[in-house]
């Protein structure tokens, strides 16, 4: 039988996307669908996604959400898949400028319980077979956006669909004031298992109603046990323990790959790099920076938030541009590390580049001209961009910690020399340790064999979705009390494979 699931998400590549979730969103169901799944996407209809969304067609008509009027279930096909998309079309919820979560001013929507408490319910409607009588076997929820929907069915009598909650990033938790409850239409007795110090936390609701819950990396998945990274919701992890799995994300090689992308300049690969040298031309050009093939051009791709380390980072630039580095700068969030950046490139003309507001195009142009890609993090669940960067053969700069402890081997003597270097990592969040391994890094860079033996490496990294669906698939499986039928994605799919380039 093939399982029937239901992917619950804020946000997927390309309808509406602020980071890593969209494309997790995007990859997943799409690779579930290649192994026999039968994967359906739930989605906010925001005016990008209505936009970019190619044959809409209304399927159902939404019961009024309280103030908000009625509102329509769109359906649509995710652009390069067979993954069929539900929109859930409230305009008073959904149709506004700004960002899918925030306004212009970075402040959160005032009314994001009720925003998302709508996606949920409406989820909620399909699995009970709102469209054509589909009903799934599997609930996939993902981060607190989709908390409550978990919660929501564990209160069902059996049989119903199982749960899954997805953890992209356990710091943000879906905090609200506690008398928002009351319009949630969920019954008093489940306030207790969403109550956060005196607060309500959607997703705290999503790791209490969950059937299995998933990580977006195993290293990740054991730090959230500890109150060092808990956030804390340590204590109600570790009671739940039993059934947390840590599952690496993975890379989409259909949309990040030098040999085939669009948006760059020229195609590479590891065996012909003169693309990159001309990408690293036409991004110094493009952001402003001096035309210097030999200078070590540094990119920087993360929110401007304070898990990112920015600050660090700007602490540490100085002296680094002082040695000759580069720095280009993509990126989007607290506008007040974005006016500390500006200042360095008035400071620093010529070596400082930065673009503020996320762009697709231009973040894979500036990976392909890069020569590293830093990535530094107070914690990091999983690091997708990391994994776009190995195939690029820019070599990521990570803190040891979460996804990035699972996917970039650091470079030490033993490495290089037995081929499995890709990257540089060191262990804590400081100014110290982030500028020592950005030097080490450049050291590197001016041994040219070195180098290119680690851009090898990391260009033969294969971190594709294949090994993470059939773990999923699995998953499903297991959480819906139905034996597989099919085994040989099991059998075929590898562990992430770690290449060894020779001496």
């Amino acid at each position: 039988m093939a399982i029937r699931a239901l992917y619950v998400t804020s946000e997927v590549y390309p309808l509406a996307k602020t980071g890593g979730l969209a494309d997790v969103s995007a990859a997943l169901p799409a690779a579930l669908r290649d192994v026999g799944l039968d994967v359906r996407l739930v989605v906010p209809a925001y005016p990008q996604a209505l936009n970019r969304a190619p044959n809409l067609r209304v399927v159902a008509k939404l019961a009024g959400v309280p103030g908000c009027g009625e509102g329509r279930l769109l359906e649509t096909v995710l652009q390069g898949s067979r993954v069929p998309v539900w929109l859930v079309d409230y305009p008073s919820l959904y149709n506004r400028d700004g960002g899918l979560y925030q306004a212009y001013d970075g402040q959160e929507w005032s009314d994001n319980a009720q925003r998302f408490a709508a996606l949920n319910s409406t989820a909620l409607a399909i699995a009970d077979g709102l469209v054509d009588n589909w009903r799934p076997h599997v609930v996939h929820a993902n981060d607190w956006h989709a908390g409550l929907l978990p919660l929501a069915l564990s209160i069902r009598k059996k049989p119903r669909p199982a749960t899954i909650f997805t953890i992209h990033n356990l710091a943000y938790q879906g905090l609200f004031d506690a008398g928002e409850f009351n319009h949630l239409g969920l019954p008093q007795a489940l306030f207790g298992s969403m109550e956060f110090y005196g607060r309500m936390s959607f997703l705290k609701a999503g790791i209490n109603g969950a059937d299995a819950i998933t990580t977006v990396s195993p290293t990740y998945g054991r730090e959230i046990l500890t109150p060092e990274y808990g956030c804390g919701l340590e204590g109600l992890l570790k009671a739940k323990e039993p059934i947390i799995r840590g599952v690496l994300n993975g890379a989409d090689y259909g949309v990040w790959d030098p040999r085939s992308d669009p948006d760059i300049v020229v195609h590479y690969s590891a065996r012909s790099m003169g693309g990159k040298i001309a990408s690293k031309r036409a991004i110094q050009a493009e952001l402003d920076l001096d035309d210097d093939d030999d200078a070590p051009l540094m990119a920087f791709m993360s929110r401007l938030v304070h898990q990112k380390m920015p600050d660090v980072v700007l602490d540490s630039l100085p002296s680094l541009i002082e040695d000759g580095l580069q720095f280009a700068l993509v990126a989007e969030g607290d506008t007040a590390y974005g006016k500390a950046f500006e200042h360095l490139v008035k400071r620093h003309k010529g070596r400082v580049g930065t673009r503020f507001g996320y762009g697709e195009a231009l973040a894979h142009r500036l990976l392909a001209g890069a020569d590293m890609l830093a990535h530094p993090a107070r914690f990091e669940p999983c690091g997708l961009v990391p994994m776009y960067a190995l195939r690029y053969g820019t070599l990521p700069i990570v803190r040891n910690s979460g996804g990035m402890a699972d996917s970039v081997v650091n470079a030490t003597p033993e490495t290089i020399q037995n081929g499995t270097a890709t990257g540089f990592s060191f262990d804590q969040p400081t100014k110290d340790e982030f500028e020592a391994c950005v030097r080490r890094a450049l050291g590197f860079y001016r041994q040219p064999i070195v180098w290119r033996k680690m851009q090898a490496s990391a260009m033969a990294q294969d971190f594709g979705w294949q090994r993470s669906a059939a773990e999923y698939a699995r998953l499903y499986h297991s959480v819906a009390g139905i034996p597989r039928v099919v085994e040989r994605v099991e059998e075929e799919v590898p562990e992430p494979t770690r290449v060894r380039i020779p001496a």
